[in-house]
């Protein structure tokens, strides 16, 4: 049985003496810790003894009961407060009353209705521990709730299901923090198909899980989870150019997991946005720059915006997945899969037709959805381009054969535009840096992290697109560019080396010239010696 303390409080010893000897303390679960004559020393003992119940006169000395029943309110709220005393004034009673105190007992002490108070008193007590272990046991329940709350709460936002008004309550409920200007979704995937020898593919997503988690959460304050086999992750951004430095991070983490634990890791970024319920949009970019592996390879980064920025918008058709699934199949597909995409659809959705009305339907959604494709990705078609309205008519009089064809001729026509588009802007891409480095190759701060600020984009993207392009680094690149230069120079002026040194970029002339010399075979000095006797 749990026992609880009580500290008596009164000038008068002979009536604590009386109290104490007149109540089976012990019987009715309680046990009197002490007492004290006046309020001062009963504050010094509630202070260092805490005691559950303070039973107390009123008139004392130094500090009266009614003091010290407040000081006690104030600073420890969970003990009980019994007054007793010889005086009835009603005010006193009152004041009482305000304090929400358990009693007001007058003397002399009745040790029946002592008892009884007490008796009553414990029930309270009991009652009251009794509701705060099982709110501690909720509290705890909870707690660990929490992991599964928060995941299905990201879950659900990944879905754009989370209503605006809602949204506060959610963040309140699971501790969930965004503190970030901007943010964006990023879906870590690892492959199931290539994993180290005797290892368990699951286990090697859980490993991966357990890295990112190490890698990203600090330095990004990101929110990390599990969602459809995949591990995603919310960073918070303080800028949406951020975004460039995270795709860096996160290539850097690819050849990280398959060095440290064996795992072909793809991670794809999505779009930036402002608002977190726009997440869904971004996580949605995001799974779709993974797909790009089959372009751009595993192992690797890939960040929508850099890829795709013609390709991001889908309004209209993300409900229905079989032609959202077609449209997957036109950017990144060999033509053999689209041509089964194709037919896919088509079985899908118009073999099932069970009228004329609904198969005129069917047709002309498909050609709509088509429209919008090509507008959104700035696609050329022949025969949108003409009277929408002929077009639905011809359409509708083909047979099947005739329009799965149709269907087909036009899926790999998006297709060939859209590669053929991909291609010119990568060549754009990369004539634009060349660009820059003849315009600033004189410029000693000329580097990789400098010009992928002035394109917008992220360090690995642009590496890897230069090298596919040009069959060179971009510092391999910019460094022969320089080492023409100053070929040209020295054979065209009388300048000293240094001077031409500093004019294409170095400041310290040692170095220009052992870079020269690794180029031509030969020092600066007598690369003008020769080339000058050779033209007398």
């Amino acid at each position: 049985m749990e026992k609880y303390t009580v500290l008596l409080v009164d000038d008068e010893e002979e009536v604590i003496q009386v109290i104490m000897k007149k109540i089976n303390w012990e019987g009715l679960g309680f046990s009197v810790i002490g007492y004290a004559n006046n309020g001062v020393k009963a504050l010094e003992m509630v202070e260092e003894f805490q005691p559950d119940v303070v039973m107390t006169d009123i008139r004392m000395p130094y500090m009266d009961g009614m003091e010290l029943s407040s000081r006690i309110k104030t600073e420890f709220p969970a003990t009980k407060i019994l007054l007793f005393t010889g005086f009835d004034e009603f005010e006193y009673a009152k004041e009482a009353i305000h304090l929400e105190l358990e009693e007001y007992i007058l003397k002399p002490v009745n040790s029946v209705e002592l008892t009884n108070v007490f008796t009553k008193l414990k029930i309270k007590l009991d009652q009251e521990i009794s509701e705060k272990q099982n709110v501690e046991e909720l509290q705890k329940y909870y707690m660990e709730s929490l992991p599964l709350l928060r995941a299905n709460f990201y879950s659900t936002l990944m879905e754009g299901r989370i209503k605006r008004e809602d949204l506060p309550k959610y963040l309140s409920d699971y501790q969930i923090s965004f503190t970030g200007s901007f943010f964006c979704c990023v879906v870590v995937h690892t492959s199931s198909r290539r994993v180290p020898k005797n290892m368990n593919p699951l286990l090697l997503a859980t490993s991966v899980q357990k890295q990112v988690k190490e890698y990203f959460g600090k330095k990004w304050d990101a929110k990390c989870f599990s969602y459809l086999g995949n591990t995603v992750l919310i960073p918070q951004l303080s800028s949406e150019n951020e975004v460039s430095e995270l795709t860096d991070e996160c290539d850097r983490f690819c050849k990280y997991a398959e060095r440290i634990i064996g795992a072909v890791v793809t991670v794809g970024i999505g779009q930036v946005c402002e608002d977190i319920l726009e997440l869904a949009q971004s996580y949605s970019s995001a799974r779709e720059a993974v797909s790009y592996r089959a372009i751009y390879g595993a192992s690797r980064a890939i960040n929508i915006k850099e890829i795709a920025p013609q390709e991001m918008s889908e309004s209209g058709i993300a409900n229905d997945t079989e032609l959202a699934n077609l449209f997957k199949m036109i950017r990144v597909s060999s033509e053999k899969e689209i041509v089964e995409a194709v037919d896919k659809y088509l079985s899908r959705i118009f073999i099932p037709s069970k009228s004329l009305q609904q198969h005129h339907i069917a047709v002309m959604e498909l050609v709509s959805a088509l429209y919008r494709f090509a507008v959104n990705n700035e696609i050329t078609i022949q025969g949108f381009s003409e009277d929408m309205g002929n077009l639905y008519s011809s359409l509708l009089e083909l047979e099947p054969d005739a329009l799965r064809k149709w269907f087909t001729d036009t899926s790999l026509s998006f297709h060939e535009q859209l590669v053929n588009a991909r291609n010119k802007s990568t060549k754009s891409f990369v004539s634009k840096a060349k660009e820059y480095v003849h315009n600033h190759y004189s410029d000693e701060d000329l580097s990789l992290d400098h010009i992928c600020q002035a394109l917008g984009v992220s360090n690995s993207y642009f590496s890897t697109i230069f090298k596919k392009e040009t069959g060179n680094s971009f510092i391999g690149y910019l460094t022969e560019y320089r080492m023409e230069q100053a070929s040209r120079l020295l054979m065209e002026t009388n300048e000293k080396s240094y001077v031409i040194a500093k004019s294409v970029g170095y400041t310290d002339p040692n170095y220009f010239s052992y870079v020269f010399k690794r180029q031509f075979g030969v020092s600066p000095s007598k690369y003008r010696t020769e080339h000058t006797e050779s033209e007398k």
